[in-house]
């Protein structure tokens, strides 16, 4: 019998996701204690991780390591546990969303700052750009129909440094599987939480999951965040 890569893949890491899991939930357990009380919290979190372990012999294969969106499905997984959860218990979307960007914010506000902005200004080094032109070329191979698809765009440095046109989205796919599509609009504004602790100076008009023929990411360092809305 053929071997299934995810399995390979996420399967035999399962102990350090959840560990990851667990983590993650133990620097930003303040959260739920504000917006729920302590013994409605736990029980969200508990729901979660075991939506999370469920989640996790079902996630797309992309590549492994090999892959850098690996880590963002296996981020993105968490959240779709999270809204699962959540959703389960009655919960309106816009109100996952809102608890969902303050987990987020508040994670960040646990790390470094100058760690955060020292990481967010590799995203402008040639190796940076060459690694995105090379990832955009495997990607358009679609071997894994689960992941992304997209190109590099040049900038002219003044506009912006460089930019992404995503074609296909893995987190569109991966939150359509368990039909919370609904849900994704509040995942890409996420983007704006992480480039505003990187200093990417994201810009972005259009998106996959706002009915959008793309995602067009538009990056400028150190400006401030720009979420156009046409």
């Amino acid at each position: 019998m053929e071997a299934n890569p995810a399995v390979d893949d996420y399967v035999s890491r399962k102990r350090w996701l959840l560990w990851g899991f667990d983590w993650a939930a133990r620097r930003i357990r303040h959260v739920g204690l504000r917006r729920y009380g302590a013994e409605t919290s736990d029980a969200i979190a508990g729901e979660a991780r075991a939506e999370y372990e469920a989640l996790i012999p079902q996630l797309p294969y992309i590549g492994g390591g090999r892959n850098p969106y690996t880590r963002l499905i296996i981020a993105a997984a968490m959240f779709l546990a999270l809204y699962k959860a959540l959703k389960r218990r009655g919960r309106p979307v816009e109100e996952i969303g809102e608890l969902v960007h303050e987990t987020v914010q508040a994670f960040f506000d646990t790390l470094p700052r100058f760690l955060l902005r020292l990481y967010g200004r590799l995203n402008f080094t040639r190796r940076a750009l060459r690694g995105a032109h090379r990832g955009a070329l495997e990607s358009q191979e679609r071997e894994d129909p689960g992941g992304w698809v997209y190109a590099v765009v040049e900038g002219d440095g003044v506009a912006f440094d460089w930019g992404i046109d995503q074609l296909e989205c893995g987190i569109c796919k991966l939150f359509a599987a368990h039909d919370a599509g609904e849900f994704v609009p509040y995942m890409c504004d996420l983007d704006f939480i992480a480039s505003d602790y990187f200093g990417w100076g994201l810009a972005r008009t259009t998106t996959l999951a706002e009915g959008g023929e793309r995602c067009d990411f538009r990056f400028k360092r150190e400006r401030g965040v720009r979420r156009i809305i046409p």
